[in-house]
């Protein structure tokens, strides 16, 4: 009876083997489905030295990506946020991180082109790409500046399709690839009561985006998709609701059937899935991840 029992303890203990990972001094079984796994990928992410393209890169390492690139505007931030990710998860050294920062302007398509060159340079072929970088202005429409809606339009429209158009150069030869275009709640209702007109119809314009590119490079063996976040509080929309006398909070979370903000980690399962396998037939999907936002 006493073998009987010592048997089954044996069975029934955790084999660590190597497929166990080690994440913030805890060890856990990749006993997860298979196709989720972002090992042996080569991801890029722009606009990733802070906010949701941060949370997207550790979204992908905590998924077993070894091979990274953060893109952003200044290097020395991109590098900086590289690094930390290199610290904060944990690899045996056969496993080590090769994580790395490039500088790229996103509106200039001669950059776009030197980071991905950078990248295939590194690794030989990029797997997944998410278009992140972005800016956002709250001014009426009535009073926005020509001068700020050409930048938010040459950043936000033009710098997405420089990324995708760039990656899928890059991806075609090999005959696969994933690129996701962050878009937004924004992009599927009218936000209110901010007044964000142009912000809003940039994030439609890349769902579109989306939609279209997923169609045109199907045959080619490439997926396009588009992330939709609702409202999520990273850091900037912590200082905002900070300083905020209208009780914009209160507002966003009445608007949300779940009655709350989105925490940036409510996104990683997001990503993870349509860079991964797991999506391997999915391709023009907008994903909203907004706890409900535009449902009403």
């Amino acid at each position: 009876m006493n073998c009987t029992c010592n048997v089954f303890r044996r069975l029934s203990r955790p084999m660590l083997t190597a497929e166990t990972r080690k994440f913030n001094g805890r060890r856990f079984m990749n006993n997860t489905l298979q196709s989720f796994s972002m090992e042996g990928k080569v991801c890029v992410v722009t606009g990733a030295a802070g906010g949701l393209g941060k949370t997207f890169c550790r979204a992908f390492a905590e998924s077993g990506c070894n091979s990274l690139a953060i893109l952003d505007l200044k290097h020395e931030e991109a590098q900086a946020a590289a690094e930390e990710l290199k610290t904060a998860v944990e690899r045996t050294k056969k496993d080590m991180p090769d994580f790395v920062g490039i500088q790229c302007d996103i509106s200039s398509e001669d950059s776009v082109r030197d980071a991905f060159s950078q990248v295939m340079s590194r690794w030989g072929r990029v797997d997944a790409v998410v278009a992140n970088a972005g800016i956002i202005h709250n001014i009426s429409a009535l009073e926005y500046p020509a001068d700020k809606m050409k930048r938010l339009y040459d950043i936000n429209v033009h710098g997405t399709m420089f990324t995708a158009r760039e990656a899928a150069k890059n991806m075609i030869p090999a005959g696969k690839g994933n690129i996701v275009l962050i878009a937004s709640a924004g992009g599927s209702v009218v936000s209110t009561p901010q007044a964000q007109t142009p912000y809003n119809t940039w994030k439609a314009a890349v769902k579109h985006l989306a939609a279209n590119l997923a169609v045109e490079w199907a045959e080619k063996g490439l997926r396009v998709n588009s992330l939709s976040p609702g409202y999520m509080l990273t850091d900037l929309l912590k200082s905002i609701i900070a300083t905020d006398d209208n009780g914009l909070k209160d507002i966003w979370e009445s608007m949300t059937p779940m009655k709350r903000m989105g925490n940036p980690d409510d996104l990683k399962g997001a990503i993870v899935y349509l860079c991964s396998d797991a999506s391997k037939f999915v391709t023009g999907l907008d994903l909203r991840v907004d706890g409900g936002y535009t449902v009403l």
